[in-house]
């Protein structure tokens, strides 16, 4: 083992240091023969960047792999598979070539993988494993592929994933295979130096070609043979490289319902997104390698805890992802599908399906019940169901999610808007979940008495019910205030105080929050009630009357926001006096 760590430190250092030195060369040739991605209106980049980075990545591996890489049964195959793709890539980027071609050259080198045994063995046949592993390698890397598509995130997940390669593969005690990973990892770290927002360098096809692939063929070399469960087995790989998967769904998904063919590049990808959402693009890059660690470590947990939890956990994960994917793909990144075309009308009805929405609840609450009522099991018998307590769980579910649901139809839960959710829609979801959590309660206490069933599981399915329910309305609420980026002023824009901190102004500072087009920066509140003072609204500091000359000679306010009509003509003359124009809000029905 001492031998093997040497020979994975040197294989990282070497590695970092080709990676690093063999950017800088290439950037500079690059440039110096005009190897430039120029700026296209369906990319991101502003300004002609060199390409090629990705020979460094590649060679920078290539060369520590042939020199110390260690004998992995597959490995070999898998390089040389890469390398295809690394070769065709770098043709693609000098003189481009069709997708089609590109990929029928990934099929073969997938195909030469499994040939060799390469493959996911998710199943008991060979024929369908070999059929899924084509498909899983074709598909990570064009993942990868789709993920170059901003400064830094295609080389930072991929850096992030090696990582995560690397851990697994020493948790499995393959100690001479996660140089594999650390190596691969120390080749992008030395380019993303480069690549890193604002990008000198782009990785270019032949880069994203090679580390989709590679990643993807590592990914299966790991021997899940000492795992306690199969979730590791089924789990780890897709979760390591979660976050290419979901941008490639999202791009995918929202392509084809707009008409628009999925090879075609656009400015559609999560990154931008989450750029168009206000969000800064180095922020919104680290925030999806935040979500690439949460995922990788997930992949983790799944080895070590019991089989039981995993299907408690994972599927709680996955419907946070797909809440977050629903609320990106909201976000408008194009008009009209190009050269006027309709959309078909199968994806017509998709649109109409998504847009409606009430399908997706009834279906999106009958697994929250599923969830709660099978986390409640758990939970009251610490993670391991005992056989009796199962065959009662399986019997009763389907009594359970019928009537679960049908109390939540009957309570009204499905006539609110999510984007609307408040304090009335909360009590309405507690009212409903209360009722079909007594209701089912009852009926399986009625089938089994009270020596089988466990009170204590219906007390916290009811309030693992309400907390999924809740948090599923609410999901929208609170990405839009988690991933709101500070909002940029419009260059003509007012900075102003708001006369009134009641629900009067509360409401006013929403309605300016809200709607940057009104033009106004509020700088705070000030009031008359002298309890008030100091506290804050909507993160807007509340201010004593008294200071209002003070605040308005600093900060130079020219204009005040009266927040209710209602106020006192002597307090309107009193900050008349003081040189400031008064603006008051009212709401009027016609």
């Amino acid at each position: 083992m001492g031998r093997t760590t040497v020979q994975v430190l040197g294989m990282s250092l070497g590695a970092l240091a080709l990676g690093l030195g063999l950017t800088t060369i290439i950037q500079r040739l690059a440039r110096r023969f005009g190897i430039v991605a120029a700026p296209r209106k369906d990319r991101w980049h502003e300004k002609p960047t060199a390409l090629l980075g990705g020979v460094a990545i590649y060679a920078a591996f290539v060369i520590c792999y042939l020199a110390a890489g260690p004998r992995v049964p597959g490995a070999v195959a898998i390089v040389a598979a890469a390398s295809l793709l690394f070769v065709t890539g770098l043709i693609d980027d000098l003189i481009q070539i069709k997708p089609y071609t590109k990929l029928i050259v990934q099929l073969i080198a997938a195909a030469i993988a499994v040939y060799f045994g390469v493959r996911l063995r998710w199943t008991n046949y060979q024929a369908l494993n070999d059929f899924i592993t084509i498909f899983w390698l074709v598909g990570i890397t064009n993942a990868i592929n789709l993920l170059d598509n901003m400064d830094g995130l295609a080389g930072g997940i991929a850096l992030i994933t090696c990582s995560f390669l690397a851990v697994t593969f020493l948790l499995n005690g393959q100690f001479e295979a996660a140089a594999l990973p650390v190596a691969l990892g120390s080749a992008v770290l030395g380019f993303l130096v480069f690549n890193f927002h604002p990008a000198s360098i782009f990785m270019g096809d032949c880069g994203s070609m090679f580390l989709g692939f590679l990643l993807g063929g590592t990914a299966l070399l790991s021997d899940y043979g000492g795992s306690r469960n199969l979730g590791a087995i089924l789990l780890t790989p897709v979760l390591i490289l979660m976050i290419p998967i979901f941008d490639t769904c999202v791009v995918t998904l929202t392509r084809k319902l707009s008409g628009r063919p999925i090879s075609q590049g656009g400015k559609d990808h999560t990154s931008h997104r989450l750029v168009a959402l206000g969000i800064p693009e180095r922020r919104a890059v680290i925030m999806l390698y935040s979500l690439a660690a949460v995922s990788g470590g997930l992949a983790l947990v799944v080895r070590l805890i019991n089989p039981g939890l995993v299907m408690l956990l994972v599927p709680v994960f996955a419907l946070a992802i797909l809440f977050l994917g629903l609320y990106l793909a909201k976000v408008r990144v194009y008009e009209n599908p190009p050269d006027g075309r309709q959309t078909g009308t199968i994806l017509s009805a998709l649109a109409d399906f998504s847009y409606k929405r009430r399908v997706f609840e009834v279906l999106l609450d009958a697994v929250l019940v599923l969830l709660a009522y099978y986390g409640a099991n758990l939970l009251r018998f610490d993670g391991d169901l005992p056989a009796g307590q199962m065959a009662v769980f399986v019997r009763t579910l389907p009594l359970v999610i019928g009537i679960e649901m049908l109390a939540l139809l009957v309570g009204g839960v499905y006539r609110g808007l999510w984007k609307y959710v408040g304090i009335s829609d909360m009590i309405v979801i507690a009212r409903s979940v209360l009722a079909g959590a007594l209701a089912s309660a009852a009926v399986v206490f009625v089938m089994y008495g009270f020596t089988g069933p466990s009170r204590a599981v219906f007390v916290l399915n009811g309030l693992l019910l309400l907390v999924f329910t809740g948090a599923s309305r609410l999901s929208f609420r609170f990405l839009r205030v988690a991933l709101a980026g500070p909002i940029t002023p419009h260059p003509d824009a007012k900075r102003v105080f708001i006369y009134g901190a009641g629900d009067d102004g509360e409401l006013l500072m929403r309605a300016i929050l809200n709607n940057p087009a009104h033009h106004y920066v509020p700088l705070g509140f000030i009031d008359d009630d002298r309890r008030k003072t100091g506290k804050l609204i909507h993160g807007c500091r509340i201010f004593d009357s008294r200071e209002a000359p003070e605040l308005i000679r600093a900060h130079g306010i020219s204009e005040v926001l009266v927040s209710s009509s209602s106020v006192h003509e002597g307090k309107l003359d009193y900050l008349r006096g003081l040189g400031v124009s008064l603006r008051t809000m009212s709401i009027r029905f016609e």
